[in-house]
């Protein structure tokens, strides 16, 4: 009795150990269909991609791609996830290490153009190109990602007292809409360049304007 309950015990083991592994094969099929994604969304702006493109890039049937995806749409919010979830821990990371309000802006503004310019099929996306013709509520996704970004700056302008017990004249909220108006415009060349005009390019010189702006704000 006692060995057939140790069998016992070994097989569901063994089962335990192929149910782990085959959804370990999942979840890397669905990060190479989203990585898949984003290395096409790099290639000439404006340009949709279709399912089929995207089978023969991952090497799949389209089939196999609604296995794990039961829509692009769904393939696209996989990738606004990953928008969301890298872009606000690196704000909650910079927040945490810096606090100088105008260090903070700084370096979130910085970050969110250096993430853009290291991903451009992401950048695209984020611009609403390559979105164009897709499902609606990714449209709205967006939109809700600036909301959250610019909820960010406004609370970071906001914080500014307890950093150098100044306040600012205008409203943060005013302040924070012209900030992120700078990011998504640098966004939007970088696409309308086809990747040729770097989001960073000039951040420095352009930081040094808006530093000013803001201490006489």
């Amino acid at each position: 009795m006692a060995l057939a309950t140790q069998e016992k015990i070994n097989n569901n083991e063994e089962v335990l150990e192929m149910v782990a592994q085959n959804n370990k094969k999942k979840i890397s099929r669905k990060d190479s269909i989203l990585s898949a994604l984003a290395i096409m969304l790099e290639g000439k702006p404006g340009q949709r991609i279709t399912t089929a493109k995207l089978a023969a890039e991952v090497g799949v049937s389209e089939a196999a791609l609604y296995r794990h995806f039961p829509s692009k749409a769904r393939m696209f919010e996989g990738l606004i996830d990953f928008i969301e979830t890298a872009i606000f821990s690196q704000i909650n990371t910079i927040k945490e290490q810096q606090k100088d309000t105008f260090v903070r802006v700084e370096h979130i503004i910085h970050f969110l153009l250096g993430f853009s310019e290291q991903n451009p099929g992401i950048t695209r996306i984020l611009s609403g190109d390559a979105l164009l013709g897709e499902n609606e509520r990714l449209q709205l996704r967006i939109e809700h990602v600036f909301s959250k970004l610019e909820t960010q700056l406004k609370q970071t302008l906001r914080e500014r007292p307890t950093s150098d017990g100044q306040k600012f004249d205008m409203d943060e909220g005013v302040l924070a809409n012209i900030l992120l108006a700078y990011v998504e415009g640098r966004m939007n060349q970088f696409v309308r360049s086809q990747f040729k005009q770097n989001p960073t390019q000039n951040f420095k010189n352009q930081w040094s304007f808006f530093h000013k702006q803001l201490t006489q704000s």
